[in-house]
């Protein structure tokens, strides 16, 4: 993508700190908008916006009060109480969360090259990188890098305040007094490219099998998403909000996906059945990212719901990579429009009265197997914070469809 800066492949140490991927349908895109800064398009805008590792803001201008000066999302939020609200439910305000700073409470203060693997994506400032220096060398406990991707990261260079247009198309005229001397408007915040500075690796950036470990929006690009128009704002932040809702979430994922469960027969003593689900609404592959497993499961249940022996059969949808990254061990997700299928076939147990169809969506399961490598090893300094990451990439688990079928009098029947 010529002119728009990506990530690069991490030098030195590999850190396990991919970026959160995303998983949507989408909804109608958002009305054009014109950037106010004469002759600039949107791939120069954003290659000086993202520029890596970003510049400290330096000295707030004079006249800026406490608020205005500060770079915390509470002191956006005094005005913006919307879009703070938003923010604080969604996975960028968790992208330093304990599974990160656990690795990077293991390196060393000085090692500023390292930490910029994870922070150059989940803490970008300059001033959160600072603070995560003194928290490694015991000087603070907390600080503005613990926040993760704020506010800021996205809105705030060397103090000045940019963002989109008005939703009328309108912008700032220079007569109106507005707190932090306005904004710079820039259509570049409704470009699918603003969001590839941290979801898309650079052409030469670490792949494995050929393809590029992360590829959001490259997949985007080659989608019906992007052909009709329909950004990742479109889908992700719908009218706007701060929402930025993905695999993590039940009903992002159940409007991204269609499913349909054949109804079992017995043949020969055999149950057969099956179950179709096809990525019908991402705009990208379903799931995108090398994190998630979605697990599409069919066993036979006695008659006190509990799975009998041998009778499960499952798929999963997932890119499955070693832990170490040294490769990749299978690739069954789906591009938009494809589809996933499970023929189900096994013998009639004797004790069966149903059969049992669900979708499992393991958002973290990388990561939950990452963790449990890392404290078999020792996770030293952040072993803590490690164990707290593992039961959080464990909690997120979720049923997305499941359906019980009768096997007796009255379901299927030879």
């Amino acid at each position: 993508m010529p002119g728009a800066p990506l990530i690069a492949r991490p030098k030195g140490r590999w850190l396990v700190c991919l970026p959160f991927f995303l998983l949507a349908a989408c909804s109608e895109p958002p009305p054009p908008v014109s950037a106010t800064v004469p002759g600039e398009d949107n791939a120069a805008f954003l290659a000086r916006h993202w520029q890596r590792p970003l510049a400290p803001q330096g000295a707030a201008p004079r006249h800026f009060s406490a608020q205005e000066a500060a770079l915390d999302p509470a002191a956006c939020g005094a005005c913006h109480a919307q879009q703070y609200e938003d923010w604080r439910t969604t996975w960028h305000a968790r992208a330093m969360g304990p599974g990160v700073l656990g690795q990077l409470l293991a390196m060393a203060p000085e090692a500023r090259d390292e930490h910029q693997d994870c922070l150059r994506c989940h803490a970008p400032l300059a001033e959160q990188a600072d603070g995560l220096v003194a928290a490694i060398a015991g000087k603070a406990k907390t600080g503005l890098h613990a926040e993760g991707l704020v506010c800021a990261a996205c809105h705030v260079r060397e103090h000045r305040r940019y963002g989109p247009p008005r939703r009328d198309g309108s912008v700032a005229k220079p007569e109106e007094k507005l707190p932090h001397d306005g904004w710079q408007a820039s259509a570049a915040f409704s470009d699918s490219r603003f969001c590839a500075a941290c979801h898309q690796f650079e052409a030469d950036g670490f792949a494995l099998n050929g393809k590029l470990l992360e590829n959001t929006y490259e997949e985007w690009q080659a989608s019906p998403a992007a052909r009709e128009g329909k950004a990742c704002q479109s889908c992700h932040m719908p009218d706007r909000r701060h929402l930025w809702r993905g695999v993590h979430d039940p009903e992002m994922v159940r409007s991204g996906v269609t499913i349909a469960a054949l109804p079992p027969r017995v043949e020969d003593n055999a149950v057969l059945a099956g179950l179709t689900l096809a990525n019908s609404g991402t705009g990208h592959h379903f799931p995108t990212y090398v994190t998630p497993r979605v697990v599409v499961e069919m066993f036979q249940a006695g008659a006190d719901g509990r799975p009998l022996d041998g009778t499960r059969q499952e798929h999963v949808i997932a890119r499955q990579v070693a832990l170490d990254l040294s490769r990749e061990i299978a690739d069954t997700r789906l591009a938009p429009g494809a589809e996933a299928r499970l023929d189900y076939r096994r013998p009639l147990h004797p004790r069966a009265v149903r059969l049992d169809t669900r979708v499992r969506v393991e958002p973290d399961a990388f990561y939950s197997d990452f963790y449990r490598s890392l404290l078999q090893g020792g996770a030293g300094k952040g072993e803590a914070m490690i164990r707290r990451a593992l039961a959080d990439s464990l909690a997120s688990h979720f049923v997305l469809y499941q359906k019980s079928q009768s096997l007796r009098d009255g379901g299927a029947k030879p």
